[in-house]
């Protein structure tokens, strides 16, 4: 119970500085904030993006860091994420080895684009972005067809 209320507690501090600091931000003209880079965007805009930063980098530090602590500590969910990585694996070196590295061009379809070259590992790497997306896509829509399906028989 003490853990919730001290929980709760640093909650309402980091929603006080949020607010504070966004009520500082709206506090200012829009004109100003946009013409008066060094001195308004530094003491008003500045802080609240820099406080929203860091409260990013902490949230995502606390989540991976739980999450790793919950699957040490339950070994039988450990083997089923490692087996659900693994099949998104094997899903991502079939979406590699169906991508092509095949030149970029532009609209018009007359000149290459630059970085857009044939045999480019980026275009190799986005190809494969699509293929996956598609696979997974595919999988998805399997899957709700079937659900579909069958709470329609269900009733």
């Amino acid at each position: 119970m003490k853990s919730n209320k001290i929980l709760s507690i640093v909650i309402a501090v980091i929603a006080l500085v949020g607010a504070f600091l966004f009520i500082r931000v709206l506090m200012e003209d829009k004109v100003d904030i946009e013409e008066n880079v060094n001195n308004l965007q530094n003491t008003v805009v500045s802080p609240l993006i820099s406080f929203s930063y860091w409260l990013f980098i902490i949230s995502v530090i606390a989540t991976i860091a739980l999450s790793l602590w919950s699957l040490i500590r339950n070994p039988e969910n450990l083997k089923k994420t490692l087996g659900g990585l693994l099949v998104l694996a094997v899903f991502l070196a079939i979406a590699y080895f169906l991508s092509d590295s095949a030149a970029v061009y532009d609209a018009n379809g007359l000149k290459v684009l630059p970085g857009g070259e044939e045999g480019s590992a980026t275009n190799k790497w986005v190809g494969t972005g699509i293929w996956y997306s598609v696979i997974l896509g595919g999988i998805a829509s399997v899957f709700f067809v079937w659900d579909l399906v069958k709470g329609l028989v269900k009733s």
